[in-house]
């Protein structure tokens, strides 16, 4: 019998993806500056940026406020308590890095540069590849059939 696994391992902090992503555009756009986001009106990109970052934001704080009521780690390199069903989490299984994907595309609309959405893939896929595939991984191991009904009944993203 194999033991099980204590935590998701992940290594490296999910925010920190996207913040690189971002940064990463911004740098880019500085210096080869891409194809602005407003064609006629900068103000309604930008407008329209702001409202995502809240948005992108009102939802990953929804994701910790109801894994701090459920008193289970919010942290992927902390063991998880208990499977969390409620809240965002009966609309995506992954609600903070949804809000941090709407808020990232809210900050490409403030920069006004189409630089951060051309590296948004390589951020999301090295977001599933190294942080949400481990914790999908630990969580199977943790919890078994619940956590296979909960991924069948409810997706990943919205």
């Amino acid at each position: 019998m194999s033991e099980r696994i204590p935590h998701a391992g992940v290594r490296v902090p999910p925010p920190l993806l996207f913040v690189a992503g971002v940064t990463a555009g911004w740098l880019l756009d500085r210096y080869w500056h891409a194809i602005p986001l407003s064609v006629a009106r900068r103000s309604i990109v930008e407008w329209i940026g702001l409202v995502l970052v809240v948005a992108g934001f009102a939802l990953m704080y929804w994701g910790t406020f109801t894994f701090r009521r459920h008193r289970t780690a919010i942290i992927p390199r902390l063991p998880a308590s208990r499977r969390v069903t409620s809240g965002p989490y009966r609309f995506t299984r992954n609600p903070m890095y949804t809000g941090f994907t709407i808020a990232y595309l809210g900050a490409a609309g403030l920069l006004d540069s189409a630089w951060p959405l051309f590296l948004l893939p390589i951020v999301l896929a090295s977001l599933i590849r190294f942080v949400i595939r481990r914790e999908e991984a630990y969580l199977a191991d943790a919890f078994g059939a619940e956590y296979a009904a909960y991924c069948a009944r409810v997706r990943r993203w919205i």
